[in-house]
């Protein structure tokens, strides 16, 4: 992914952060997936195998789709959070936008 579709990926996360459009963390995106209410799963591209195994099957159970993205201090840093490992998308618009800009995983 180029470095500029990675930008405007992380700055819409912020906006949708600031929005009330996300949900941080692995606790929190599990939850939210067992509730039905993400979307899409915006992932660390170093994210910790444990953490990611715990919330992609989960994902995968609700057929939610997901896209990799950054560090986990750059996806943490977007949505003004120390470092995350997930975010979850929880409103149609910011999701469909996300997807457009990241393309398939």
């Amino acid at each position: 992914m180029g470095t500029s579709r990675r930008a405007e990926a992380l700055a819409l996360l912020g906006i949708a952060q600031r929005a009330g459009a996300i949900v941080k963390g692995t606790d929190a995106a599990r939850r939210a997936l067992r509730r039905e209410e993400v979307l899409l799963l915006v992932i660390a591209e170093d994210g910790s195998e444990t953490q990611l195994k715990k919330v992609l099957s989960l994902a995968r159970a609700r057929g939610v789709e997901f896209r990799r993205v950054g560090t986990r201090v750059e996806l943490g840093s977007a949505v003004g959070s120390g470092s995350l490992t997930v975010v979850g998308v929880t409103l149609s618009g910011f999701a469909k936008q996300l997807k457009a800009r990241l393309g398939q995983d």
